[in-house]
């Protein structure tokens, strides 16, 4: 999977002149550590989990990432997910560099009180790589705002303080951030409807559907849906659901967390009623004939082995690499825009940076400021990005990858390369 990520820079370049030492920087992770973290489970036994934290780049500053709980879990895909966030935060011009942590756990199988020892634990285990200037974690697949206070809670702990900037993705009442809930969906919304904007599009007659409908699918859905966007399909990791005349969001997803199924239905007050919808598979939800395809669920989601039947017109990625670079060449062949996660979902780690300085301030700010704040670096980087693809006729990956790619290579530049030293000789 790493291998597959770093492809990703090759098409860049092709268009700009990057120096060697910045393309050896960018190749390898700066730091990968690995940790067994011993669990007391409620029926006395012992279990061991692994867990990992790679520190890809902080070049432009401490590195920046989320934690995720998953049973496939690795340490290929966490140095991925972290090189994908080194990209991500110089694409939002955020002064972070890249990390990623997680746990090879099924946190379905655990109960809270063994979620929250193993939360703990991981903390435990990093805790010497972590910190407020060094390595600031955020939630991820399955992880949360909870798990987020236990893990800061713990580390104020160890460090016989109180330190909330070392984490963000908090609860409020643990120093955490208005708007940080909704803000990766939030952000792909103001993307989309910079996208939209340049296309001419009138948004009331375009059809979404959305694959993975946990925090960020659904919150994108629930906004797009007030902007007058039909969406028409919704999944989770058990199938989906597809009605072409649109889904009632809230209703789908308050049914969902009552009863762990999805279900078309209409609610008023506490009774929700079933209305007409077809079952479909994650697979056939990806065929769909919409105008964008959000995805919003994991990794390789389409591959060349799916990417001839992909009929929506924009594939908007909100999961971290749903697209493979080999199935990226038959959706641009196809004529099929794709819009990249590292600008897409770049605003979850937007808001976590709101957050961290908010408790570095000391001084917080109205959900109004947040999402304020938050539309205008997605805007502006949005547009820039959107400028590169038009001056280099290439991809919108391409051209997000060149703006990332920039900044980073300024960065460490800046800081003397085999150029500078000989030009002092």
């Amino acid at each position: 999977m790493f291998e597959i990520a770093k492809q990703r820079l090759e098409p860049v370049f092709n268009h700009i002149d990057i120096n060697e030492e910045v393309i050896s920087r960018l190749s390898v992770p700066k730091r990968s550590i690995i940790a067994n973290i011993p669990v007391r489970m409620d029926d006395g036994s012992l279990r061991v989990f692994t867990g990992y934290r790679v520190q890809y780049d902080d070049t432009r500053g401490p590195t920046k990432g989320g934690i995720r709980y998953h049973p496939k879990v690795n340490l290929d895909e966490v140095t991925s997910l972290s090189f994908w966030m080194t990209v991500k935060c110089a694409v939002a011009g955020l002064p972070f560099g890249g990390a990623k942590g997680g746990v090879t756990v099924n946190p379905k199988e655990l109960s809270l009180l063994e979620v929250e020892r193993l939360s703990r634990g991981y903390i435990r285990a990093f805790a010497d790589v972590l910190g407020e200037n060094r390595d600031v974690p955020a939630p991820d697949v399955y992880t949360n705002s909870t798990i987020m206070g236990w893990m800061a809670d713990e580390y104020s702990v160890i460090a016989r303080r109180q330190e909330p900037s070392i984490i963000t993705g908090k609860p409020l009442h643990l120093n955490g951030s208005q708007g940080r809930e909704c803000a990766t969906g939030q952000g792909a919304l103001f993307v989309l409807n910079e996208y939209a904007r340049h296309r001419g599009w009138e948004v009331s007659q375009k059809t979404v559907a959305i694959q993975g409908f946990g925090n960020a699918g659904y919150h994108f859905a629930r906004l797009a849906q007030t902007l007058g966007y039909r969406v028409v399909a919704v999944s989770d990791s058990q199938g989906a659901i597809y009605d072409p005349k649109g889904l009632n969001v809230k209703d789908v997803f308050r049914y969902k967390t009552e009863n762990s199924e999805l279900a078309s239905v209409y609610c008023e007050g506490s009774v929700c009623n079933p209305l007409d919808y077809q079952t479909i598979t994650n697979e056939e939800l990806l065929t769909l004939d919409v105008d964008v395809l959000v995805l919003a669920a994991m990794e390789n989601q389409i591959t060349q082995l799916n990417a001839d039947k992909i009929q929506a017109g924009t594939v908007l990625e909100i999961a971290n690499g749903p697209v493979t670079p080999q199935a990226d060449e038959v959706l641009e062949s196809n004529g099929i825009a794709v819009i990249p996660d590292v600008l897409a979902n770049s605003g979850g780690v937007t808001v976590s940076y709101f957050e961290w300085v908010q408790n570095k301030a000391g001084f917080y700010w109205e959900e109004k400021e947040v999402v304020e704040k938050l539309q205008k670096i997605m805007r502006r980087e949005a547009n820039l990005i959107f400028d590169l693809a038009q001056r280099y006729q290439c991809s919108l990956r391409t051209a997000a990858y060149i703006h990332g790619v920039e900044r980073l290579a300024g960065a460490i530049d800046q800081r003397g390369n085999s150029k500078l030293f000989n030009s002092s000789k």
